[in-house]
């Protein structure tokens, strides 16, 4: 009885070795050798591997993949150990295997582009007073964000034709919340088309120094859902698809708000200082199905920052950043079929 209790201990321990064993390659390492690109968000857990046009969505101890954004298989689950991703020898040979796979030709592209000008009518945004040569001068965020917005767009229109540029307003009137986003959500696409949701404001802070621009996203803690219910779909796949899918959204949009950033920082220099790329659950990027990013292009609080956003010029280069980071992140999605990751 004794021999068959440390028979089967030995062959426990073995068993638990046989798995650790499987998991002790480290995934950047191997990636690296291979000439695999990985994307890793430590924030979500989950990550991307990329070649050849080719991408392989994954979460640490999930195993399941998705590959190419459709196609989700059964895997060695990669481990996260102290930091460090670590995935079995069958992982990166399965992996590369799916890279050499000829690339199906779907040419992924942007379909559509939506710009939201925030507040108007009754609701003026935030909004502040100034004597400017003597006169008052009360700047509102509502015609602030219309005017760049029209500038947006009218570029987008200019050096994308066969893309479809739509505001949420072209004039002063006010919008439900619920509004802006069903306008985007409805756009009809093509297969492999996307579409693009950047929501325009100006900032406010009783501190009156505070000055400067940022780009919010969707905090990766609010979760929703993005795909449509489908009776064909078991749920857990649904679940699993859907959290991807989500996942995908967060790092477009991450990678869209640092365009921006980079894009307004080259074309305004030191005139306003750059806030950074945030996160949080604005209604209005919240209730999009798509990418979408929320600029603040100033403080109406601050008077030097107030004279500047009413200002035309100042307001043309705050328009040329935005759409000079919009037409970077069409760029990168164009030319690598869809592929978004943000390192």
């Amino acid at each position: 009885m004794l021999m068959k209790r440390f028979f089967f201990i030995a062959i426990f321990i073995s068993i638990v070795f046989s798995l650790n064993a499987q998991t002790n390659l480290n995934l950047l390492s191997e990636a690296e050798k291979d000439g695999i690109t990985v994307y890793w968000d430590s924030l979500s857990g989950t990550g991307v591997l990329e070649k050849s046009g080719h991408q392989i969505s994954f979460k640490a101890d999930d195993p399941f993949v998705l590959q190419d954004y459709k196609k989700i298989v059964f895997v060695d689950a990669p481990i996260l150990k102290n930091g460090t991703l670590y995935v079995s020898r069958k992982f990166i040979t399965d992996a590369n295997a799916f890279f050499k796979q000829e690339f199906s030709g779907s040419e992924y592209k942007v379909g559509a582009i939506v710009i939201d000008a925030g507040h108007g009518g009754q609701d003026p945004g935030a909004y502040d007073t100034y004597t400017v040569n003597g006169k008052k001068i009360t700047i509102k965020e509502k015609e602030v964000t219309l005017k760049v917005s029209k500038m947006i767009y009218n570029r987008l229109k200019q050096a994308y034709p066969d893309k479809k540029i739509l505001m949420t307003r072209d004039k002063d009137i006010f919008l439900e919340l619920e509004e802006r986003t069903e306008i985007a959500n409805s756009i009809k696409l093509k297969d492999h088309e996307a579409i693009l949701f950047v929501s325009i404001h100006a900032n406010a802070n009783p501190d009156k120094k505070a000055s400067g621009y940022e780009v919010w996203y969707l905090s990766p803690d609010y979760r929703r859902n993005v795909l449509e219910k489908n009776s064909k779909i078991d749920n857990s796949v649904y679940n699993i698809l859907n959290s991807m899918t989500e996942e995908e959204y967060t790092t477009e949009s991450i990678l869209i708000a640092k365009f921006i950033m980079d894009g307004i920082q080259a074309q305004i220099g030191n005139k306003s200082i750059q806030r950074g790329i945030k996160a949080y659950d604005w209604f209005v990027v919240r209730n999009a199905k798509m990418p979408s990013v929320l600029v603040e292009l100033g403080f109406i609080t601050n008077q030097n920052e107030a004279m500047n956003l009413l200002d035309d010029d100042y307001l043309q280069k705050l328009s040329l950043g935005i759409y000079n980071g919009l037409s970077a992140f069409v760029t990168h999605f164009e030319r690598s079929h869809g592929f978004t990751g943000a390192k």
